[in-house]
């Protein structure tokens, strides 16, 4: 595993990922003695009572949503996750989110490793934890909102913080994906922050901006696209990329900055020549920040386009970094591994801190 990764607990995994292993097993299966380090951040949380008692038939689930005036709104979760409970707390909490949702949407909770049968809109059958796969559920929270016809109209990979969660909300309620890019709706509607220009790391390669220059040294790349007046970008250069971790993990990278509104000229890692405004509608980037993760040939493994802590952060990174995307479709999955690793050595980990909280 990527030694520089060291943001995790094995018990929080173990019980997202149902593994029924005892204290005894788990230091039967390392020869440290070593004390096993203590774990933070992990949260339980109780859906809301309002959500829609399923059976799961998806078909059937948009049908009835559409005879009541509404759309489908699906949710995946996992036990013991931080980011779900925060939805369900923070967002979810706030009386002009929840009566909007509770008028325009029928929602529908799944857990990506659950076993509850499913059936999709095409009819096939899935468990939940097979359906969340299928369609390469990452993050949790992961929401997807379907129109009248059963297609997926947004998705949002992760968590995001209210005044954004409303956004996208007002865009689906209001149907207006018939009449604007849920991109451009969102730069035109999403509250402006105090920052009027973009933070600068050191890390941050300089022009000219050619991203197929790693490929020569055979190392992945890192993007960070984001844009002026941000706060999530505030706190992610405030917050969370002055980490000693995440300063550590970067080296192993090209790391790129674009503001995803300029006309700045690049060679996009396939080698085409475009502004970074014109790259970042072409890869459909919709927020700032995203963090997207090429490897060394320049494919796409993984992005972030959600409010994540220094955990999650770093953890994408580590993700290629290591190579274990090569042998491990699941992000998840990966995760549980570096955990018994973590573990077995007594560190002492926390899911659910910024670089100040950091134990």
């Amino acid at each position: 595993m990527c030694k520089q990764f060291r943001l995790f607990s094995q018990q929080y995994l173990f019980l997202v990922l149902g593994f029924m292993l005892t204290s005894t097993v788990h230091a039967a299966e390392t020869s440290s003695n070593k004390e096993q380090g203590k774990f933070y951040g992990a949260m339980q949380t109780e859906y809301p009572s309002w959500f829609k008692e399923s059976f799961l038939d998806f078909k059937e689930d948009i049908a009835e949503a559409a005879a009541a005036g509404k759309r489908l709104m699906v949710v995946f979760h996992q036990d013991g996750c931080p980011y779900c409970n925060v939805l369900v707390e923070r967002n979810l909490s706030q009386k002009d989110i929840e009566q909007e949702i509770r008028k325009n949407f029928d929602v529908v909770a799944l857990n990506m490793w659950g076993s509850r049968e499913v059936a999709s809109i095409e009819g096939k059958s899935y468990t939940e934890k097979t359906f969340a796969a299928a369609l390469k559920v990452q993050f949790t929270p992961t929401i997807l909102f379907f129109n009248e016809k059963g297609e997926v109209i947004l998705r949002l990979n992760g968590y995001i913080p209210p005044e954004r969660f409303k956004v996208a909300i007002d865009y689906i309620s209001q149907k207006q994906e018939t009449k604007i890019s849920y991109r451009d709706y969102v730069a035109k509607n999403l509250p402006k922050g105090s920052s009027g220009k973009l933070h600068k790391e050191d890390f941050f390669a300089s022009a000219p901006y050619d991203l197929t220059r790693n490929q020569k040294n055979n190392k992945p790349v890192v993007v960070f696209f984001e844009q002026k007046d941000c706060p999530n970008c505030d706190i992610l250069h405030e917050k969370i990329l002055i980490n000693n971790e995440i300063r550590t993990t970067v080296k192993d990278f090209d790391v790129y900055q674009f503001d995803m509104w300029s006309d700045q000229e690049i060679t996009t890692p396939s080698g085409k020549k475009m502004t970074a405004k014109q790259w970042a509608k072409d890869i459909d980037v919709k927020y700032a920040p995203t963090i997207i993760v090429f490897d060394a040939a320049g494919k796409e493994i993984i992005r972030s386009e959600a409010f994540f802590k220094v955990f999650h952060t770093n953890g994408i990174m580590t993700y290629v970094s290591s190579g274990a995307y090569k042998t491990q479709p699941s992000f998840q999955r990966y995760l549980a591994g570096v955990a018994h690793d973590l573990q077995a050595e007594g560190k002492d980990v926390d899911i659910w801190s910024l670089e100040g909280e950091q134990k």
